[in-house]
């Protein structure tokens, strides 16, 4: 069977508008003091191709305005929303506040491994991904409702932060049946 690709007019993209007013999926992507640039980029792209409620920048994770980041984001600061923290602690505060289930994407003892992980499907989740060398901050994990880890079998165990964010929406998806 030979199949056509489609041409990007073919693809049914939502406008920015049409995005802003469309229902979302009841998930806030968090930025632990993230350096890279394109990496928030990423996350800001992932997000809009998810449909996802909004993205936390912060500490030292860069926001929009900016060239590096527009540049791997191609457009979706534009249709995600986002807000930015001086600290994390800061953010989680704010979704413990309007009842976020807040959990950490990270490697630690008695971790829940992401394909064991089931969400309840009326609860509102927060992750938290955190800087590409330290990771999540200890104190961020003691004040998260808990630690989900991605299963990993090679040799490194460690993923770029925006593929991992990648990987944890797209099982999040496929459990609450988005």
């Amino acid at each position: 069977m030979k199949m056509r690709k489609l041409a990007n007019e073919e693809l049914g993209r939502k406008t920015v508008e049409e995005f802003k007013i469309s229902s979302k999926t009841p998930i806030i992507i968090v930025l632990d003091n993230i350096r890279s640039l394109n990496n928030v980029g990423s996350v800001f792209r992932t997000a809009d191709a998810f449909l996802v409620e909004a993205v936390y920048l912060c500490g030292i994770t860069g926001t929009p305005p900016n060239k590096e980041i527009q540049k791997t984001a191609l457009g979706a600061t534009e249709s995600v929303s986002w807000k930015y923290y001086t600290t994390t602690l800061d953010a989680i505060k704010a979704l413990n506040e309007n009842n976020y289930s807040v959990y950490a994407i990270e490697q630690a003892e008695s971790a829940i491994m992401l394909n064991n992980f089931m969400p309840n499907k009326i609860q509102k989740i927060a992750i938290i991904f955190g800087n590409e060398v330290k990771g999540v901050d200890q104190e961020v994990i003691d004040a998260s409702k808990d630690v989900i880890e991605i299963p990993q079998l090679g040799t490194k165990h460690s993923l770029n932060i925006s593929v991992s964010v990648g990987v944890v929406l797209w099982d999040l998806l496929l459990k609450l049946g988005s």
